[in-house]
């Protein structure tokens, strides 16, 4: 049975100011030539929201990667493109949405196990961020991409230590390298407080550097360290464009 949208909407923050948009983006050619009418025309189905999905997700990692890594040569930017566009990739964050559950499937396509398809999965959320676009504009799909392809693949990936390229869960390597590029002193990483019985502890970790400070947790103190690296990584970073903004 196939999920109601609306929770869909839910899950990702944004409400369509026309449902229909999503509706589209999530009706597969097996539905669509099905509800195929007595005059011989079809319904709608997403192939053509997956092709221009694909190109605004190509156009907003790269965005993302450049702003976040602003010492990365072409080709350490094209090495993590390649792994954030990626099938594989694309197909961990579809599962942790829970798409095929709100797919619109051929009986055939329904039978054969349709909903777990990788390819399925995969055209489905390029559709969506394409049917996002079309309903509000870039921003709020620069918001979803941030928070489903970049943010939170980082962190479960880094606990369940799948394939994403070190230089983009390495924070604590890239901190190291942006403290020595601007003559910063060394990070130093203090572990602040320890909670929970010993087969479950949580760490909290604290870094300082060049006048910024971040704490995290973490169920290690790897994970823990790398979180509050990434968080004074990226406040660098940021303050360091604002100043190149600045008259």
């Amino acid at each position: 049975m196939r999920a109601d949208a609306e929770s869909l909407e839910a899950k990702i923050r944004y409400r369509f100011s026309d449902p229909e948009r999503l509706h589209h983006a999530l009706t597969h050619s097996s539905h669509a030539n099905e509800a195929r009418t007595g005059t011989g025309s079809a319904a709608r189905d997403n192939e053509q929201l997956e092709f221009l999905g694909d190109s605004v997700l190509g156009f907003l990692i790269a965005e993302a990667l450049v702003a976040r890594f602003p010492t990365y040569q072409e080709g350490e930017l094209s090495r993590a493109k390649h792994h954030l566009v990626s099938a594989a990739h694309l197909y961990g964050v579809a599962r942790r949405l829970d798409l095929g559950s709100y797919l619109e499937l051929g009986r055939g396509e329904e039978m054969s196990g349709g909903r777990s398809k990788k390819t399925l999965l995969v055209d489905a959320l390029e559709a969506v961020i394409a049917a996002i676009y079309l309903d509000g504009g870039l921003e709020p799909v620069r918001q979803f991409v941030a928070a489903h392809v970049l943010d939170t693949p980082f962190e479960d990936d880094l606990e369940a230590g799948s394939d994403l390229p070190p230089s983009l869960t390495d924070f604590k390597g890239a901190l190291q390298e942006l403290a020595k590029a601007r003559k910063l002193p060394a990070p130093r990483y203090v572990i602040v407080r320890e909670r929970g019985p010993e087969h479950a502890k949580t760490f909290t970790v604290e870094v300082r550097v060049g006048g910024e400070w971040a704490q995290a947790e973490g169920r290690t103190k790897k994970i823990a360290a790398q979180r509050a690296a990434r968080g004074v990584y990226e406040r660098l970073v940021d303050r360091n464009n604002s100043s190149l903004k600045a008259p």
